[in-house]
């Protein structure tokens, strides 16, 4: 498998990726609708980044995903597997219809609520108890480096999961080992279960302390507007698992519950199913903002 060459980013792209966060998003919301339960709130924030990651920026193949030279992304706040399963339908691994039916099932579940690696083989990592995708990631670039692979590791963790104690003693290894094979993605959306994460267990500085920790901060100011999500992933040097330097750490500033308008910013959606009425609200919502987000191309 060889390496992606990426082009410059052009506004062409940013329109292809931006409907494709349209149709994730609408996937999004009707798998969560059908089968009763989901993270609606950081699923909805992270769209963008996962979806640059694997459009654009990943060397996998979804129908091919134990390709031993892939690149690795561990979702480490794992209890948002919906946006990656409903990427990975996109991507013509699955069928909306076949996840739904095959969701949480007692006999047949390939799908789960935290995401499962023994079921869906698109999964890297199993997680769901939170600060764990981190350390895990880790380990993967030390095996990279020991192995001499071309292949990057790649982990998106929530701003609420940084308050476990497991990232900072894995945040302190990777600049330790200078592991230039190791990108971070940190959703910063504010938000966690109980309210505001400055208020729960304030984080800040976040960029001083990674960069106190030896690693290279990069900031995306909107982490939801997809010209400034790819203009600093394209400013990203390849992964390089035998020079040691600073591993990369991208903090996407983004919006909890983004593009549906009476969950942005909502506490509220961080965990739960969503009713008939509310699911219509929610494409009525998503649809109304993608049109103005045409209208602005023109």
């Amino acid at each position: 498998m060889n390496r992606k060459v990426i082009e410059p980013i052009d506004t062409a792209t940013v329109h292809q990726l931006e409907e494709t966060c349209y149709r994730v998003r609408h996937k999004l919301l009707t798998l969560v609708y059908n089968i009763g339960l989901g993270h609606l709130g950081g699923e909805l924030s992270m769209v963008e980044v996962a979806v640059a990651m694997y459009y654009r920026y990943l060397n996998f193949n979804v129908l091919d995903p134990h390709n031993p030279e892939r690149d690795r992304f561990i979702l480490s706040k794992g209890h948002c597997s919906e946006t990656l399963y409903s990427i990975f339908s996109d991507l013509g691994a699955y069928s909306l219809e076949y996840m739904i039916e095959n969701f949480e099932c007692l006999d047949k579940s390939k799908f789960g609520m935290h995401t499962n690696r023994k079921y869906c083989p698109q999964i890297e990592v199993s997680a769901g108890s939170l600060g764990h995708g981190l350390p895990i990631s880790v380990g993967m670039a030390l095996a990279g480096r020991k192995q001499k692979a071309d292949w990057s590791v790649n982990v998106l963790t929530g701003d609420g999961e940084l308050e476990e104690g497991s990232n900072w003693e894995a945040l302190m290894s990777a600049g330790h080992y200078q592991l230039g094979n190791l990108r971070l993605f940190v959703d910063r959306n504010m938000l966690q279960m109980t309210g505001p994460t400055a208020t729960v267990m304030n984080i800040d500085p976040l960029d001083k302390k990674l960069e106190a920790f030896g690693w290279d901060v990069r900031v995306i100011e909107d982490g939801n507007d997809m010209m400034q999500v790819c203009k600093v992933l394209d400013g990203i040097p390849a992964p390089d698992s035998q020079t040691r330097r600073k591993p990369i750490a991208v903090i996407a500033c983004t919006e909890k519950g983004h593009d549906v308008d009476f969950m942005a910013g909502n506490v509220k959606w961080h965990g739960g199913g969503i009713a008939k009425a509310q699911y219509e609200e929610a494409i009525a919502s998503l649809e109304k903002n993608w049109k103005e987000r045409q209208s602005k191309w023109q």
